[in-house]
């Protein structure tokens, strides 16, 4: 059972090669008051991430890049670390060395089902451009709590092998734009509110 107390949305972005393009169009769509925690989980191992700077200028949410035991707030987006494995415990952050350090790794994957494990508000998951299938595997998870799982469309997508993958899956919800996924954001964010209202 999950122990986490928290209630809000998490939406975790997943992306590679050509995410960046995708994490722009969506920040930028996005408002910075939808009571949700946007977790951009980019399939990366080694190669230092510069994306808690360049973010900064696409959206008014603060951008932080994660650190051990960071709590996890609405409103914020957060930016795994280079060559770690990510999970939440007890409304925190939680960092492990990366399990998988040679070949592809599935990061993503290793987020999502640590949240379908330990966090009881709505999950989103998000697919966006990338190469390889990470996050694929954990999309049946997400969906067995109730999350919502969304797949960037391949044919806008710089590296479509990652949305492709995920809705081969056959757990995606969803197949949308950047910008559209933006508007299904905040249409899920509003009906989670009325919900614990």
């Amino acid at each position: 059972m999950p122990i986490n107390k928290k209630n809000f949305p998490i939406v975790c972005v997943g992306g590679s090669a050509g995410g960046l393009e995708a994490y722009i169009a969506l920040l930028k769509k996005l408002p910075d008051d939808t009571g949700v925690a946007i977790v951009i989980v980019n399939h990366i191992t080694t190669m230092p991430t510069t994306l808690h700077t360049i973010l900064p200028h696409y959206t008014k949410m603060p951008v932080n890049l994660i650190t051990e035991k960071l709590h996890i707030q609405p409103n914020h987006v957060f930016i795994i670390p280079a060559n770690r494995d990510l999970h939440v415990l007890k409304g925190e952050f939680r960092l492990k060395p990366i399990s998988k350090p040679y070949g592809w790794p599935d990061v993503i994957t290793v987020f999502l089902k640590s949240l379908a494990q330990y966090w009881n508000g709505q999950l989103i998951a998000v697919i966006v451009s990338g190469l390889d299938g990470d996050g694929a595997a954990a999309l049946g998870a997400i969906k067995e709590v109730g999350g919502i799982t969304i797949a960037q469309t391949p044919d806008t997508a710089s590296s479509p092998g990652m949305p492709e993958t995920a809705i081969e899956s056959g757990n995606i919800d969803y197949i949308l734009t950047a910008e559209e996924i933006a508007r299904k954001l905040v249409q899920i964010a509003q009906a989670s509110k009325t919900e614990a209202a």
